[in-house]
């Protein structure tokens, strides 16, 4: 292998990536990152203003980015947003799912309607998106990369998170089943495990001072996620550099689940 080789091995220049999820912690991050990078991205949730606002940020910073808008669980809106990504961009290279969330209760108090939310959106959501996208994959003829966005909490149980637990360890499984069946498609389908991360809805961890060095003694590298540390992953997940792997769980989480 030559340099120009080695140089090209994490290139995603020009290449589609659809993220769903795209304005909360995870999925802003593979959107800013992939677009950083130079792929053309189209990023989808729930809400337009977020979108567009993300939108309109890549493309300050030079990037190529759209937006359209749906409900990950509705799949009428994921057919028309894997449509529109097409007819924007001409194809689908990459798949990002990072829309997810988390519904906290012991199951004896828990509402069956939070765990059918949970369910709905972390695995219900995933599902179609890989459904529409990967025929649109297939009928494309040249290959394509998939990452679904699990949890260490795919790995671990954890008192309480029955419906999030549960529906990453479903999300893992996805990866693995489809990694075997769209292997003959040259379709690669994988997902990341990330532990707790800075976003939004985890600010709190990193406030509360006592809560956060307790569970920092569970991860060996000694501190929690940032929003840059997920990027390198997706990276790598989205180009040649990962041509030969498939149905693998990558655990970003500082050592949390090595020991």
């Amino acid at each position: 292998m030559n340099k120009q080789d080695m140089q090209g091995l994490f290139d995603v220049n020009g290449r589609v990536a659809l993220i769903t999820g795209a304005t909360g912690g995870f999925g802003k991050a593979a959107a800013r990152g992939l677009a950083a990078a130079g792929a053309k991205v189209m990023a989808t949730a729930r809400t337009s203003s977020a979108l567009e606002l993300l939108v309109k940020e890549i493309r300050e910073s030079g990037g190529q980015a759209a937006f359209s808008a749906g409900d990950p669980i509705n799949h009428e809106d994921v057919k028309r947003v894997v449509k529109n990504t097409v007819d924007t961009f001409g194809g689908i290279d990459i798949l990002v799912t990072a829309a997810g969330i988390n519904k906290v209760k012991p199951i004896t108090d828990q509402p069956v309607q939070d765990w059918e939310e949970v369910m709905g959106v972390n695995v219900k959501g995933t599902y179609l998106f890989c459904k529409e996208v990967g025929r649109v994959m297939i009928n494309q003829g040249r290959g394509g990369k998939v990452i679904l966005v699990g949890s260490a909490r795919g790995h671990l149980g954890l008192a309480n998170y029955t419906a999030y637990s549960t529906s990453k360890g479903a999300v893992h499984l996805l990866a693995k089943t489809l990694g075997c069946e769209w292997g003959p498609y040259k379709i690669n389908v994988n997902a990341i495990a990330p532990t707790v991360f800075r976003t939004a809805l985890t600010q709190w961890m990193f406030d509360d001072n006592a809560f956060y060095m307790n569970f920092l003694k569970r991860i060996p590298l000694g501190r929690l996620g940032e929003p840059e540390d997920f990027i390198g992953t997706v990276i790598f997940l989205s180009s040649k550099a990962s041509d030969f792997m498939t149905g693998a769980i990558m655990d970003v989480d500082g050592g949390y689940t090595a020991g």
